[in-house]
């Protein structure tokens, strides 16, 4: 278990888990269902979940929950986790500005259309936010063989960070071919990786612990999931790189952790 007590700036951390929103409108429903495909899912059983849960409506109601009062472990965890990670990338991007993270749980809004648990955490450039249920780590243990711990959850957060940075140096697009799409994720593993190397000097980890974060990265490679949910691999339809290139792409930050800028190379 890593230290993150020994890290003592904190990120801007939204807990929404207590809240359950309304439907997703169209656009929710279209980015919901598009960013569902990248993570290798079946759009027609993405939308009859959808539908089951009351996500395809218009509204923009909240039910609120008492469940999440106050601040837990995990708000506390992402909290030091995406601190750490702005302390880290405002010494390095000028004119940074710090991300923010929306914890949620089933859905919410976001300025992308909608964030849902189906789609996975991820980055909405627009409102320069991370949306994420943490009940996506179980996912990642239960169906794609990830074998978890803190330093995989972090490397996922740190994942999305990196994609703020890209889109603070103008290199995210809307519109990639699935080659760019790869060589963008394939950057923001290394991103991540970078930051976590930062973590040594701190020591907020043992060296063998990095092994959890790079088991993540391989449990999310486009081979890995597709074998999982689809039995087969195809290559010519990958959009975020192999296993083996996404843990790769995390070593190679981590051993330039004082120098990124060998994640653009």
């Amino acid at each position: 278990m890593a230290m993150w007590d020994r890290l003592s700036r904190e990120g801007n951390v939204v807990d929404r888990r207590g809240m359950k929103a309304g439907g997703l409108g169209v656009l929710g429903v279209l980015m919901t269902v598009g960013i569902s495909l990248l993570m290798g899912a079946d759009p027609v059983q993405i939308l009859s979940q959808l539908e089951q849960q009351g996500m395809l409506s218009t509204g923009g109601t909240y039910e609120n929950s008492s469940e999440f009062e106050g601040v837990d472990a995990y708000e506390r965890f992402g909290r030091s986790v995406l601190g750490s990670l702005d302390a880290y990338w405002e010494q390095r991007v000028p004119d940074y500005r710090p991300a923010t993270l929306v914890l949620f749980r089933e859905r919410t809004s976001s300025s992308c259309g909608g964030a849902v648990s189906y789609a996975g955490p991820h980055y909405c450039p627009v409102d320069q936010t991370i949306y994420l249920d943490e009940r996506f780590f179980e996912q990642l243990k239960d169906e794609f063989g990830a074998e978890g711990g803190d330093l995989a959850e972090a490397y996922v957060i740190a994942h999305e960070a990196g994609h703020h940075v890209q889109a603070l140096m103008n290199l995210l697009s809307d519109r990639q071919s699935p080659e760019a799409s790869v060589a963008t994720e394939l950057t923001a593993d290394c991103f991540a990786g970078a930051w976590l190397g930062s973590l040594k000097s701190q020591e907020v980890f043992e060296e063998e612990e990095l092994f959890e974060a790079l088991d993540a990265a391989s449990a999310v490679g486009d081979d890995n999931i597709q074998q999982r949910t689809q039995g087969t691999v195809q290559p010519e339809s990958w959009t975020h790189g192999s296993s083996a290139e996404r843990r790769q792409s995390v070593l190679l930050g981590y051993q330039n952790s004082h120098d990124p800028s060998v994640c653009l190379k």
